[in-house]
Order: structure tokens, then C-alpha cells, then sequence
């Protein structure tokens, strides 16, 4: 990669008043640690400051948990990320997909498209999961976890 260029496994878009950069990596999801690490090293962004937002079946569809840092919990992206990155201490917000019919393969259902139900309330749950981004650049990661976590007093109650 020379210089002045972005690397070509991901779409990057400034947001924004702040230096704020919003990335989505165009690789498969078990390779995008080569993605984000390329990113990382080209605008020379630390750890500390990166939020990866992943979609997690282990969680109903709609919730949001978000943590500081942690293992990839099965999670074939967050494995590859730590790997390339070569730690696990950075942020992230896993977006509830819920696990569907037990019977039918995981891969099928996280990139099948939502069901009517579910399509009812995307609306909403996209919005609140870019406010949770939104907190994470303003106010750090443990205001996004006192505020959007389930068992907090936060919008995530049930």
C-alpha cells in the first residue's frame, strides 16, 4: 500500500464534526482483522479509540451489549481482528440477531434477511445502536456500557 492509499478491503467514511472515521470492511467476516489492521496502521488510530460493531446470534434480535474488551466469544471476525491486531483490548458492540431455528446452519441465518417481525423494528434498533456508536465517540465506552447494556437503567431494559 503506498502512501496515500486508503486500503481497497474496506469502504471508510469521514463523519462528522470531529476526526471521526466510520469503516466497513469488504473482506469476508472471518478476514476482516486484515482490513482493520490496514486501517488502523494507515491513520494511525490506537486501539483504545477503535469500537467494533459485530452482529451477535448468542443475543435476541434487538439487543446491544457492549464491552471494553474480550475474547471473540465464537465470533469468526472478532477472532480475526484480535489476531491481526494482536490484542484484545479494544471496544465493541454486538448487535442482538438472535440465533434462529436451531435447525437450520448459523451462516444461513445471520445473512439471511429479517424476518417480518424483526423488519418492524430495525428501524429503531439501527438507530439505537448508531446513538450507542455516536456515545462511544463522545463519551467513551463505559458511558455506551452504563447506558445500553441490558441489565443497566439504560433504553436496553426489558
Amino acid at each position: 500500500m503506498g502512501p496515500s492509499q486508503v486500503p481497497e478491503t474496506l469502504m471508510a467514511k469521514r463523519y462528522g464534526p470531529a476526526p471521526l472515521l466510520i469503516a466497513k470492511p469488504l473482506t469476508f467476516m472471518n478476514r476482516s482483522g486484515d482490513a482493520v489492521a490496514a486501517l488502523m496502521r494507515y491513520y494511525e488510530v490506537g486501539a483504545v479509540d477503535l469500537l467494533v460493531v459485530v452482529d451477535e446470534a448468542a443475543l435476541p434480535f434487538g439487543r446491544l451489549r457492549a464491552r471494553k474488551r474480550g475474547s471473540a466469544g465464537g465470533h469468526n471476525g472478532l477472532k480475526s481482528m484480535i489476531e491481526r491486531l494482536g490484542t484484545a483490548e479494544f471496544a465493541r458492540l454486538r448487535l442482538g440477531v438472535g440465533r434462529g431455528d436451531p435447525r437450520r446452519d448459523l451462516a444461513d441465518h445471520v445473512l439471511a434477511i429479517f424476518g417480518s417481525g424483526e423488519r418492524a423494528e430495525l428501524e429503531t434498533f439501527i438507530a439505537r445502536a448508531a446513538d450507542a456508536a455516536d456515545v462511544f465517540a463522545a463519551e467513551g465506552i463505559e458511558t455506551v456500557m452504563n447506558v445500553y447494556n441490558p441489565d443497566t437503567a439504560g433504553p436496553d431494559v426489558d
